[in-house]
């Protein structure tokens, strides 16, 4: 006799699912939803509980493919967007996908970059194709559908800068892994994510095994400088089975905190520029903003409302950190690897020699991504001077 069918929570996909007749379907992200949803589908013949073209599904597959076969990084960066899709449309067929749709989705969003439109339609198109390699479809629905190109956001960073903005770190956690960036132009999932067993002392450097490398298609080995090498035993010493670089906290560092730690200083640095200039958010903008601010807040779960005072302080902060931020640029993991790169190839270092200490498998990655150094002649002409 076949079980009967009965939801389950998906930690990893944050919503509630069923099998019914060896088909996985969503309910719905919260309990009350989805016993609605089950409810609904079980009125259904059984008949029509088959995958047939339910995109859903096929999405589903997808996912579930991503989340055997790549980082679980690449699986949330997936999981986010085509989760939005399936809110969107969740009953539509795959036969009914038309590239309108996947348009009229990513246009719903009217505050995305250029960038995140590029990824929501990349997303969109990579899952349609992988179905279509695998045999769910005979063709990708959106296979034509037009991809923008990225913005290049690329922040150019001397080392008279970073010291600047190491000035206004007061983390010594965040300051270990800035620094050892800095000066590997190690990948930001490398640092996160090494461990005491990963380290190679007798020769400077970190090794991480295929299975744990981008790529998985070889070992990938990050050198360390003197002041690296210095870290790496410090912090395997304090953590000899857990992540190396942790928070103040001790907790290891995800991407978001990372992030926040970067935005924390760059509003520290934005308004250490502001007293420069002598510059300030006026009481207009603050008057502006106090009718869009929510006018209560929970405290020992009571509800209470804020008083005026209160709203206008909170304004008052609000927009002194975007103005603060908007006087210094964002920097980032990323940009510091890029730093590096940049650091290397102007001081003579040959493109294939940089490509294999950053890891890249491609070496015609470095031209295309460090384009900047042909339109910077005094670059040019040292490297021409050292030919002759």
């Amino acid at each position: 006799m076949a079980r009967q069918a009965k939801p389950w929570f998906w930690k990893a996909r944050k919503a509630w699912f069923v099998t019914v007749a060896g088909v996985r379907r969503r309910l719905g992200a919260d309990k009350e939803s989805a016993s609605r949803a089950f409810r609904e589908l079980m009125k259904r013949p059984v008949a029509t509980h088959t995958a047939g073209d339910s995109l859903a599904a096929v999405i589903d597959a997808f996912l579930d493919w991503v989340q055997s076969h790549r980082s679980p990084d690449t699986f949330e960066w997936y999981r986010y967007r085509l989760q939005r899709f399936v809110d969107r449309y969740p009953k539509m067929r795959t036969s009914e996908l038309k590239p309108f749709h996947v348009q009229q989705w990513v246009d719903s969003y009217p505050k995305l970059s250029q960038t995140s439109r590029r990824n929501y339609l990349r997303t969109m198109k990579r899952c349609l194709l992988w179905a279509k390699k695998q045999g769910y479809v005979d063709l990708s629905p959106i296979e034509h559908l037009e991809v923008p190109g990225a913005e290049r956001r690329e922040v150019l960073i001397s080392a008279a800068e970073f010291e600047s903005f190491l000035a206004h770190v007061t983390d010594d956690a965040f300051r270990d892994l800035l620094v050892v960036t800095w000066e590997t132009g190690c990948r930001p999932q490398e640092s996160l994510r090494v461990e005491a067993r990963h380290i190679d002392l007798a020769n400077r450097r970190w090794v991480f095994p295929v299975k744990e490398s981008k790529g998985k298609r070889q070992p990938r080995v990050v050198y360390l400088s003197d002041t690296a090498l210095e870290i790496t035993r410090r912090l395997s010493d304090a953590n000899p089975s857990r992540p190396l670089f942790r928070n103040s906290d001790g907790a290891p560092w995800s991407t978001d905190a990372v992030n926040c730690a970067f935005d924390r200083v760059r509003v520290r640095m934005g308004r250490a520029r502001m007293k420069q200039l002598g510059t300030d958010v006026s009481d207009e903008d603050v008057a502006a903003m106090v009718d869009g601010l929510k006018p209560t807040r929970t405290q020992k779960g009571r509800t209470l409302t804020k008083t005026p005072a209160e709203l206008r302080e909170e304004a008052r902060r609000k927009l002194r950190s975007k103005l603060a931020m908007s006087l210094v640029p964002r920097f980032s993991l990323y940009a510091l690897r890029h730093a590096w790169a940049t650091r290397a190839l102007q001081s003579g270092v040959d493109g294939l020699t940089v490509a294999i200490l950053m890891g890249h498998s491609d070496p015609s990655t470095l031209a295309r991504v460090y384009q900047h150094l042909s339109l910077n002649p005094r670059n040019l002409q040292e490297q021409m001077a050292r030919v002759l």
